[in-house]
């Protein structure tokens, strides 16, 4: 498929892509009052428990009644697959909450034996689920991430041709599609290079069209395949026909994207001179989280391409002070700065670690420095200062710290 683009800045895409499992157990208020597990609870109130630890935001807590528990059921039945198999995706779960992907990875390996065709129904913690993790959560990627998501792909296709419930049916399409976009994420990033890489992006993809037709993660998936291709006006029409989904529906609604895949759909829409949309797209994700540093950046760097764009003058130095108009240009620079600047603000604050969107920003509102004036807010001013007096204040180590720069 020819070189691929990097990868989204922040974390890996392969980790964010499905959305973490539910369990489907209804439990009682009075369950989840209780803090802490009893000596002698039963494995399903542990198990109940943890499920209502973990919907209230105690992670930690739930991890001990859902660890509790699986000791508790191997003491007492060490071949009961169905009772083991909910025990160990609960604690994948509750794992992944804390972050420690090691761990989650782990429980659901120690599932797959229990299950190894998914042919165990959801409800009893079998089905399609635990491939589709570990194919996110894979540490080779590349050829072992693709088959964990075939044998998801395998389960889903067969849940779906027994299925008869239209409402069951849907969801089925919808999480097909996501794993078969997976996939063709992997081939045009850690396989990219594979031969036959663009023949199976095509393949998979016009199969998630058959599927899942009016998902988002579709459409966003055709439109990266097609930017690829240069085929662009069809990618900039799958972008377009994507936001139309759900651009008028409320934040929590389960039809609009997760906040990771909007942040891809935006770039994808800055890749194809679609910043006005772009625009649109990145003022809603800070509006639901005014702390994302790489919300904030692409902002940034979004209006200074529209200013670039506006420009009657692209063939000479457009950013020269004489060749900048007043009126929305000028005003396309000052807000592309103070997004840049709210950037690298929450940069320092959360000792965000993408040194190339730190460095990219920087260098950008320099630009705009040079045109608009200095800004006394620009915090990669005084990163700059801090740098240089650290050096000149240590005499002794100077050639020492000269040459770590």
């Amino acid at each position: 498929m020819g070189k691929s683009r990097p990868p989204p800045n922040g974390k890996d895409a392969r980790s964010r892509r499905l959305s973490k499992t539910n369990p489907d157990k209804v439990l009682s208020a009075r369950l989840g009052s209780k803090k802490s597990c009893q000596p002698k609870e039963s494995v399903e109130e542990l198990l109940a428990k943890a499920s209502v630890l973990l919907q209230t935001s105690q992670p930690d807590e739930a991890l001990s009644c859902a660890s509790r528990a699986l000791v508790k059921l191997r003491s007492e039945d060490a071949h009961s697959t169905a009772r083991a198999l909910p025990t160990l995706l609960l604690l994948a779960e509750i794992q992944l909450e804390l972050g420690d992907v090691d761990a989650a990875r782990n429980a659901f390996l120690q599932a797959v034996p229990l299950d190894p065709r998914g042919s165990i129904d959801e409800s009893q913690g079998g089905g399609a689920e635990k491939f589709l993790w570990l194919a996110q959560l894979s540490e080779e990627g590349g050829h072992d991430s693709v088959s964990w998501f075939e044998k998801g792909i395998t389960v889903l296709r067969n849940d779906l041709a027994s299925q008869r419930n239209i409402e069951v049916q849907a969801q089925k399409r919808r999480k097909l599609a996501s794993a078969l976009c997976g996939v063709v994420e992997i081939y045009m990033t850690d396989l990219s290079w594979e031969p036959d890489a663009e023949s199976r992006c095509e393949s998979l993809i016009t199969e998630a069209m058959l599927v899942a037709p009016e998902s988002p993660e579709t459409l966003q998936t055709l439109a990266n395949v097609r930017i690829s291709q240069t085929r662009v006006e069809e990618a900039r029409k799958a972008l377009a026909d994507s936001i139309e989904l759900w651009k008028d529906l409320p934040a929590g609604d389960d039809s609009v994207p997760e906040f990771p895949a909007r942040i891809s759909l935006s770039r994808l829409l800055m890749e194809v001179e679609m910043e006005d949309d772009a625009m649109g797209v990145l003022e809603r994700l800070v509006e639901e989280d005014d702390t994302s540093v790489e919300a904030w950046y692409l902002g940034g760097w979004c209006m200074y391409l529209t200013a670039e764009r506006r420009s009657p003058k692209k063939d000479t130095n457009w950013m020269a002070s004489d060749n900048i108009e007043e009126g929305i240009q000028k005003a396309s620079l000052i807000s592309s700065r103070d997004w840049l600047i709210n950037s690298l603000r929450l940069y320092e604050l959360q000792d965000y670690e993408d040194e190339r969107l730190r460095d990219h920003a920087r260098e950008l509102v320099r630009d705009l420095n040079s045109v608009l004036g200095d800004n006394q807010e620009d915090p990669s001013d005084e990163d700059d200062d801090a740098e240089e007096e650290g050096w000149h204040s240590d005499g002794d180590d100077e050639d020492q710290a000269m040459e770590g720069t």
